[in-house]
Parts: structure tokens; sequence; C-alpha cells
């Protein structure tokens, strides 16, 4: 039987499975073990990320209507570590109360969850720092949580804006630098794919990351 408390071994993205979906985090699997959730606007390629880190097209499914996939998705790389496709946020066309509940959730998932190591943001390379962006990242810093952003879709951009945005990005969040760090990304190309596993696996192995975050939150 594995241990769970036990440091563990230098993560295999392509053995990720399918464990289980969760309407809340109530309903998520037993808070054990280290895990890290992507989280970004409706059609920020999250799926297509989660996809191409393990090497498997339809691990994380996207949704054909944005907005509509209201599920915490979770995805067993061992048996103490997991990736985690949080619900999309931002789109216009959802409900207001529907937004609420999902910003609710997606709040109480960064506080209370112990099991989080981390957190990949991802924003589209031509629109980053969306306001839904900017409360995803108020939340995480409140609680002291490591956040790693990808700017999607590079592809979309020549090198030189590109960069320039890269740049302008990690300015605008320098007093956050501490905990945030952001990178380019493409899954057409697999741009900045080797950088975005080389982080998650530091999150998912390192047992320094566990010394330097905070005490876990009591859940409420």
């Amino acid at each position: 039987m594995t241990d769970i408390n036990a440091a563990p071994s230098p993560v295999n993205f392509r053995q990720a499975a399918f464990l289980q979906s969760a309407s809340a985090v109530e309903n998520a699997p037993p808070d054990l073990g280290w895990e890290v959730a992507f989280a970004g606007r409706s059609n920020s390629g999250k799926s297509s990320a989660i996809n191409t880190l393990t090497e498997q097209g339809k691990l994380a499914r996207t949704s054909r209507t944005p907005g509509r996939t209201q599920l915490i998705n979770f995805f067993a790389l061992t048996d103490s570590q997991r990736l985690v496709d949080l619900p999309g946020y931002g789109f216009a066309k959802v409900p207001l109360a529907v937004k609420k509940k999902w910003n609710q959730q997606l709040e109480r998932y960064l506080q209370y969850r112990e099991s989080l190591r981390g957190l990949v943001m991802l924003m589209d390379i031509r629109h980053p720092l969306t306001d839904p962006d900017k409360q995803m990242l108020g939340w995480a810093v409140t609680a002291s949580m490591p956040v790693h952003i990808l700017l999607t879709k590079a592809d979309k951009l020549k090198r030189g804006p590109a960069q320039n945005t890269l740049l302008s990005v990690r300015g605008e969040l320098a007093p956050h630098a501490e905990l945030v760090s952001v990178q380019c990304f493409s899954s057409l190309k697999r741009q900045g794919v080797d950088e975005l596993g080389k982080q998650i696996n530091r999150w998912l192995t390192d047992e320094s990351v566990m010394d330097q975050l905070p005490e876990p939150h009591e859940a409420k």
C-alpha cells in the first residue's frame, strides 16, 4: 500500500487517468496527498493544456457550450498525486446566480483544500488579466497559494508581441513575485510544455514547497 504522506516520486504525466467529478468541494476525493489545479476563463485553453501536458488528446473534455461545465474534475497521477480541472469562469452568458455559486466553490477550494500545492492559471495571451482573472488571483494570494500563469495561444502572436505581453504581465504582478510566475504557452505548438511540467513536478514532489506553505485553514 502506498504511503500518501511520503514524498512522491517524479511525475509521469502520461499515466494520468480520470478519477472522479465533484459538483462541490464537499464531494471531492479525500483531501489527502498532493494536487495541482488548473483554472481559467472559459475558452482559455485549459482542457487543451491538460491534454497536451499528459499527451492524452481526450483526457480533459471540452464543453461544446462555454461556461456549461460546472464540475470539478480530478485526474489521478499516482495514489497521492492528482491534477484538478476547475470549472471555467467569466463566461458572460452564464446566469448571475450560477456565477455566484461557481465563485463560492472556487474560493472554498482555494482556501480550504489542504492537498492543493499550486494553481496553474490560464489566460489567453491576447486578453490577459481580465477582471475575473484578477479575482481568482486575489483569492489565491489571500490563501498564500503559489500560482503559475500560462499565457495560452502564444502561437497567435509573433515572438516580439508575445514577449512584450509576457514582460507586461510579469511587471503588473511584480508585487506578488514570491507567489506568482508567468510563462508563454501554446498547446498547438507544444510551446512551454516542458517548463509547465517542471513547475508542476516541483509542486508535487518537492517537500520544501510544503514547508513554505501556510498552515491550512479549517474547513467551515
